[in-house]
């Protein structure tokens, strides 16, 4: 009798742990779920330019990453502010791509729209892109303390941030192409 209620006992434990191991994996729905919850994030400074092949490949990025500090999928699920962590993991891995290459800066400022808005001449080869957001990540980093400083200044939409940072953008033009701009520091406050 003890044997059989041993025997008993040990299985329930077993489907017991089975079930919670289960419990904690993610699994490919779960993912989809969470990229498609990181989509929402599209619109943001930096993604709205990305590829949709970039799109992907940057939500992968936060998926790893949260999956990775929350292994078990309902603790992620259950957290209080579910949304607020996705949004610090995505703008957390922003910060990381624009820490790991200048060269990501094309994101934010693309180079088609700084051809029409007057601060890049137009037929610019890789390489002379390349240098003007090399240029403008030293100028970055030397403004702002750090890419978290210089994210949240980009966000803020504040006239003072905006002309600061158009003011790099115009400097880097004019020392790397002789480009001649007129730097217009009036801010317009409403």
């Amino acid at each position: 009798m003890k044997k059989s209620i041993l025997t008993l006992m040990a299985i329930v434990a077993i489907m017991l742990v089975g079930g919670c191991a289960k419990e904690r994996k993610w699994g490919d729905a779960e993912r989809d779920k969470l990229r498609n919850e990181v989509r929402a994030y599209r619109d943001m400074v930096y993604l709205d330019n990305l590829a949709e092949a970039e799109f992907d490949l940057f939500a992968g990025d936060v998926v790893e990453a949260i999956e990775i500090d929350y292994p078990v999928y309902t603790t992620f699920v259950e957290l209080p502010g579910r949304g607020d962590t996705v949004e610090v993991y995505v703008v957390s891995t922003i910060i990381e791509e624009l820490n790991a290459d200048p060269h990501n800066l094309r994101n934010i400022f693309p180079y088609p729209q700084l051809v029409a808005d007057g601060i890049l001449p137009a037929g610019l080869n890789h390489q002379a892109q390349r240098a003007f957001y090399d240029c403008l990540s030293h100028k970055i980093k030397r403004t702002y303390r750090s890419t978290s400083a210089f994210f949240d200044a980009l966000t803020s939409g504040a006239p003072a941030d905006s002309a600061k940072i158009a003011n790099m953008e115009m400097q880097c033009a004019s020392d790397l192409f002789d480009w001649g701009i007129e730097i217009d520091d009036t801010i317009i406050v409403e």
